[in-house]
């Protein structure tokens, strides 16, 4: 009934916005950081754990959306993500100190990922063959595109109050609950239903992850995302330090890589069906390594010039180009336990992208050229784990 009503264009745009919920929440709020400083008394390092307080329950928790979800069904679990995140958003808003803003982090992390995850197993359970990869690029394009986006913002909104943040993040949680309730198919059936147990869950892990070929896919995906996600993370001292812009310009650089990413989610559902998956992924990954070469040397010869803006949008095109390819083939491995397939495919990105939050970028992002060597170095990483696939050298 509802795929006759429903175009997958509407369908993908809202599965797309589940995705999108997660790196919303890590990223609107960085802008506010001097703010949130001063009104809640508290330390740098103690706001910079407020991302780390969201990061780790959103990492353990993908592990368990999935397997949720393929348990008690698709909607229950993205309903009970959202209502917790809605609520967990508001706690945030009227924080009165840093540990009241951790507590409330901690649970927008535990719920913020079940959307992700769970419209990630639901593209798949949808949309069969080049369908599935023109709508799973839609998703992959807004989920890579919030990270960007989501600075501007913040940094908008921090012309209202720095609650404004969150309030806007607990509004975006609720449509998104009226959205899902209204429209969303329930895609898998009692009949498909698995028990929920930890030991059920653990085994389901083991299978997957001892699946060489699903981890290979689901670390490039990871790797690629991750030396344009240490950008985002290293922003404030990348854009404010070394290339003099104000909080309300992070759009500099957030607005060409949203572009980017545009353009090779673009490029992927134009060539679902006409050329193959191994075509479209090792043109992805030739276009990512001559941009991080070039990034590199712009770095060396242009220092602290806004044109450094102008690869990681580049590098960008080819990041969106293989994503969807690289995540149906991993969802592909594995079709009985889609959900928890998804949920490992979560949980790599999640934990690539708070280690490079955590600990790559303080270490790197005291020169321009040594984020750029870090993308680079993400970037080789990817390319030699996915050369070893069996997608790669299918031919």
């Amino acid at each position: 009934m509802f795929m006759k009503k429903l175009s997958p264009l509407f369908l993908s745009v809202l599965l797309a916005s589940l995705a999108a919920l997660a790196p919303f929440a890590i990223d609107t709020y960085l802008p506010a950081f001097p703010a949130l400083e001063a009104d809640l008394l508290a330390q740098p390092v103690a706001l910079q754990q407020s991302l780390t307080f969201y990061l780790l329950p959103y990492a353990v928790m993908t592990l368990w959306h999935g397997a949720i979800s393929d348990s008690i069904g698709r909607i229950p679990t993205i309903k009970l993500g959202l209502g917790v995140f809605l609520l967990a958003s508001l706690g945030c808003a009227f924080a009165q100190n840093v540990e009241t803003l951790w507590f409330f982090r901690a649970l927008q992390g535990i719920s913020g990922g079940a959307g992700n995850v769970v419209a990630r197993a639901m593209v798949r359970d949808l949309f069969e063959g080049p369908q599935a990869q023109r709508v799973m690029a839609t998703v992959q394009m807004l989920f890579g595109i919030a990270p960007a986006i989501a600075p501007i913002i913040g940094g908008v909104l921090l012309g209202i109050h720095w609650q404004a943040i969150f309030i806007f993040l607990a509004l975006y949680s609720g449509f998104a609950f009226f959205a899902v309730v209204r429209y969303l198919p329930e895609t898998m059936p009692p009949a498909k239903r698995l028990p929920l147990s930890a030991k059920q869950v653990i085994k389901d892990y083991r299978i997957i992850f001892s699946d060489s070929e699903y981890f290979r896919l689901v670390f490039s995906i990871s790797a690629n995302f991750a030396g344009f996600f240490l950008y985002v993370v290293a922003s404030p001292v990348f854009l404010v330090k070394h290339l003099g812009l104000s909080a309300q310009q992070f759009g500099y650089m957030f607005i060409p890589t949203v572009c980017g990413m545009m353009i090779g989610s673009y490029l992927a559902k134009r060539a679902a069906g006409f050329y193959t998956r191994q075509q479209v992924v090792q043109w992805a990954y030739a276009w990512m390594s001559v941009t991080v070469a070039g990034n590199v040397m712009a770095c060396y010869f242009l220092s602290n010039s806004l044109w450094l803006i102008l690869p990681i949008a580049i590098f960008n095109v080819g990041m969106a180009l293989a994503m969807p390819v690289l995540s149906i083939a991993a969802l592909d491995r594995h079709p009985r336990i889609r959900g928890t397939a998804a949920s490992g495919q979560a949980f790599m990105q999640m934990f690539l992208s708070s280690v490079s939050a955590g600990l790559v970028a303080p270490l790197v992002w005291d020169k321009p050229i040594g984020l750029a060597l870090a993308m680079a170095a993400y970037a080789f990483i990817g390319w030699c784990v996915i050369r070893r696939s069996h997608l790669w050298l299918r031919m």
